[in-house]
């Protein structure tokens, strides 16, 4: 519901106007995109695949030296803030979990969860999938872990190039990107996982790139991968490049939010709708429940 008023709720219980101020003008968040965050799902009035996310902003602390996350008080902060959202709609609500480094000074961080209403972009993507179009990252495919600083495992704040990214695919008339590395392989889209449906000896496989490239986990491609695989599906993480891409079944863009954006044209080439369309939502929408 476009009118439907937001939520936030900080981590010590207090619930806040949406429309009030919240942060500091010195907030590093704002002023370094020193911070990190998570993005959830709340559908049929609860969030989806909370311990994954969790999970992943405590790793995502780690990389960026920041204290532990408080887990148990995130916890309660996103059931209140279900709550909240819940008792005015029954729709969807995208969540986030904001984590910054808190003032300039060495303040206390700043930790807040929010609720919004779902973009209607996100509705139309679902419904109609997306043009995307390949970039080049400027990292190669291997030794990221020689280089921390490059925080490519962790989701920060820092979303200036991944938006940057997607204003120039949309000049060129696509949604989405796809990124690929400086020695030619897929990596993954500015805010998504990419998965393609692929057929070796007549068995459909599910392929994504490799965890240890510079990407970032991706929490609803692992929770497809486990429904998937329960359901008689192979899947795998495989080295991929564009060519695979374009001989591919299917490709998706599959994210917390979206949940799997079927790519129907790729650098300008239409491709062929996949006969596994329908079939890999059903299978992404019992991923995004499984942990209920």
């Amino acid at each position: 519901m476009a009118g439907q008023a937001g939520v936030i709720v900080t981590l010590d219980g207090a619930i806040h106007p949406p429309d009030a101020p919240l942060l500091h003008a010195d907030d590093l968040a704002a002023v370094r995109g020193d911070g990190i965050f998570e993005t959830l799902l709340i559908r049929d009035g609860r969030p989806c695949l909370v311990e994954s996310h969790l999970q992943r902003l405590t790793q995502s602390a780690r990389l960026m030296d920041l204290p532990e996350p408080d887990l148990p008080s995130w916890r309660d902060a996103i059931g209140l803030a279900t709550r909240q959202w819940v008792a005015d709609t029954a729709d969807e609500g995208a969540m986030r979990l904001i984590y910054s480094r808190g003032r300039e000074g060495g303040t206390e961080p700043t930790t807040y969860v929010m609720v919004n209403p779902v973009p209607e972009r996100v509705t139309a993507v679902r419904r109609e999938g997306l043009a995307a179009v390949t970039l080049d990252r400027g990292l190669p495919s291997a030794g990221a872990d020689a280089m921390p600083w490059l925080l490519a495992g962790a989701k920060t704040l820092s979303y200036a190039v991944n938006m940057a990214a997607l204003r120039h695919a949309a000049r060129q008339g696509a949604g989405d990107v796809i990124f690929v590395s400086s020695d030619g392989y897929i990596l993954e889209g500015p805010r998504s996982t990419v998965v393609i449906a692929t057929e070796a000896g007549g068995d459909l496989c599910l392929l994504t790139p490799p965890p240890w490239y510079p990407i970032l986990r991706g929490t609803t491609q692992q929770a497809l991968f486990e429904v998937a695989r329960a359901k008689g599906y192979d899947c795998d993480y495989r080295a991929l490049r564009p060519t695979d891409l374009h001989a591919a079944q299917g490709i998706w863009l599959v994210s917390s939010m979206t949940l799997a954006a079927r790519v129907h044209t790729l650098d300008g080439r239409p491709l062929p709708r996949s006969p596994l369309a329908a079939e890999f939502a059903a299978l992404v929408d019992s991923a995004i429940v499984s942990d209920r």
